[in-house]
């Protein structure tokens, strides 16, 4: 799923569709105020479909420059994006859906990919809300009357150099990640002069195409959603609710067959099909540099899980594969608060922790494994317990809290130091996460 989104946010990168989908946002910051918000909002749209990371440099190139000339600081421009792509985006995961899949795997066989993502993005928009309000009040005096000269400060200051200065803090290849997919995104503001500039008999074609796959993505995403959620509010559209595997293929079957007309568009005929080849390919890369480190991690507690994962790697027949995380629960379950908070704020602990290591989704089957544990011995529902440590694992790793995490390509590109992002975040998302938790306890026991 994340290479093939990948793909197509590289073949719309080569028609600069991906710059028009987000451009008109700049027309309307006219205040420091509603750049913040509207940043906020265009970060978390973008990177449901398409990740944090690769979002990260399509809206610092593109609006928040025209944040800054309407008065917004570079760090409340930082705290926007995090809390938005990297938080309340990544935390649910619910169009791409490799968080929730991985987190219900983990809890067992009874629990539903689709159910967790539901509640995860209940979860996430609680949590995001609070801390976007919370960072809002606490920069809103740094709002300065708009000005040129905002700008020209802000970019006298080297991205690359601010890259390079971070990267020595940071693992998994969050820097280096980001920076391979800002080449694009040198120049963005002069869209309109560069499709002219190339070759007159190709520069109308050219230009064209931007334009319609600008209006198409957008609306062939937006009808996916639309798929995937009426079925849910009771809304009858001839088809039933999609869920799990059938949900994610029809996104990963609309995002290939946007990405094969996008190159097509781009290429002609002749080329495309090697072009398609070389966009996967490279989507593949970013997938196993964004998951390589979790792959391990999730087989190491999806063997302590038992079920028929465990069985094939034990050599043992189905169904004899000892669930030995479970039976640790179980084991202890004499000196394990029967209390519903405590134990929701516990595998939020846990998760949190987890996301120490600045990945966000390694600990998420240790807190599947322990949600699918703990939630039966104290009788809290397994899914709600899923999602709060979901949250705990993906915001604290994922990239608002650590330091070493993707919030170093946030930073770099707002140009502003990482340990002052984290510490402007630190409790804007803590208080976040301590409200959803609350609330998921009191919705959904």
């Amino acid at each position: 799923m994340i290479a093939l989104i990948t793909s197509l946010l590289n073949a719309l990168k080569s028609l600069r569709s991906d710059v028009l989908m987000v451009q008109p946002f700049r027309a309307v910051m006219t205040n420091g105020h509603s750049a913040f918000f509207i940043l906020a909002a265009v970060t978390y749209v973008i990177s449901l479909f398409f990740w944090p990371t690769p979002a990260v440099p399509l809206v610092s190139a593109v609006l928040l420059p025209a944040a800054i000339v309407a008065g917004l600081p570079p760090l409340a421009g930082a705290m926007a994006i995090a809390i938005a792509g990297q938080g309340m985006a990544l935390s649910s995961d619910y169009v791409i859906g490799v968080a929730p899949g991985i987190s219900a795997k983990a809890a067992g066989a009874a629990i539903s990919a689709a159910a967790v993502a539901d509640r995860a993005l209940s979860l996430s928009l609680i949590t995001g809300g609070i801390a976007l309000l919370l960072a809002y009040f606490s920069i809103r005096k740094l709002i300065q009357p708009g000005s040129e000269a905002l700008l020209e400060r802000w970019q006298r200051q080297s991205v690359n150099g601010e890259l390079e200065r971070l990267e020595a803090v940071g693992t998994f290849d969050k820097a280096e990640m980001a920076r391979g997919t800002s080449t694009s995104y040198e120049e963005p503001l002069t869209i309109d002069a560069e499709i002219r500039h190339e070759r007159p008999h190709v520069a109308t074609r050219h230009e064209a195409w931007s334009k319609l796959f600008a209006i198409l993505a957008p609306l062939g995403f937006a009808a996916v959603i639309a798929v995937m959620v009426l079925p849910k509010l009771g809304v009858d559209i001839g088809s039933a609710e999609l869920k799990g595997g059938a949900a994610a293929a029809l996104v990963g079957g609309m995002g290939a067959a946007l990405m094969i007309l996008a190159t097509l568009a781009a290429e002609g005929a002749r080329r495309s099909l090697d072009v398609c080849a070389d966009h996967i390919t490279d989507g593949f890369v970013f997938a196993f540099k964004a998951m390589g480190s979790v792959l391990p991690i999730a087989g190491f507690f999806f063997l302590g899980a038992g079920g028929d994962l465990a069985a094939g790697v034990l050599n043992v027949p189905v169904g004899d594969a000892p669930p030995l995380l479970f039976n640790l629960i179980q084991s202890a379950e004499p000196w394990i608060p029967h209390s519903h908070i405590l134990v929701a704020f516990g595998v939020l602990l846990v998760g949190m922790i987890t996301g120490v290591d600045g990945s966000g989704f390694a600990g998420l089957p240790l807190t599947g494994s322990l949600a699918g544990a703990l939630g039966p011995t104290v009788g809290l529902d397994v899914t709600t317990l899923c999602a709060v440590g979901q949250m705990g694992a993906v915001w604290t790793g994922g990239g608002t809290l650590i330091a070493w995490s993707s919030l170093i390509a946030v930073a770099g590109f707002a140009r502003v130091s990482v340990l002052d992002t984290v510490r402007a975040l630190l409790l804007p998302v803590l208080a976040g996460l301590a409200v959803s938790t609350i609330c998921a306890v009191l919705f959904w026991s």
